[in-house]
């Protein structure tokens, strides 16, 4: 089983900016967490900060892969074009985010991946890409 991880805008900032809502550990390191918790599960991840280069990664992905857990971050709220890319795959994508986003601002409240995603985790802090992984599989 292959999963592939996307996070989008500022998540490789993790650990170091907004501790108080995102944590206090590098998304690199909880990636070799994730690692060793599933090792039965062919795990890659990838981030970037350019909303071209994450349509790019879902599309490449999105045809041969079991799963894709998705934080497109601030581009759920803006995305037309990751939405569409979402929509024109056949695996399936859980959006995850860490926060709670109907708890914060309201731009946060509105998702254009979410019609589009086989499911929507979040405000479980990074425990909330283990779940996603564990709703990829029948772990």
């Amino acid at each position: 089983m292959k999963i592939q991880i996307i996070n989008g805008p500022n998540l490789n900032m993790l650990g170091l900016r907004e501790k108080e809502i995102y944590g206090s550990i590098s998304f690199d390191d909880y990636f070799e967490e994730l690692k060793n918790k599933f090792t039965e599960i062919e795990l890659f991840y990838y981030q970037s900060n350019i909303e071209g280069e994450l349509i790019n990664k879902i599309q490449e992905v999105g045809f041969d892969y079991d799963g894709i857990v998705l934080n497109a971050a601030a581009y759920t709220h803006t995305s037309v074009g990751i939405a569409d890319a979402v929509r024109g795959i056949s695996s399936p994508v859980i959006e995850v985010h860490i926060s709670n986003t109907k708890s914060r601002e309201d731009f946060r409240k509105k998702s254009f991946i979410s019609p589009h995603a086989k499911g929507i985790i979040q405000g479980f802090g990074l425990y909330s890409y283990d779940l996603a992984i564990l709703s990829l599989t029948d772990v």
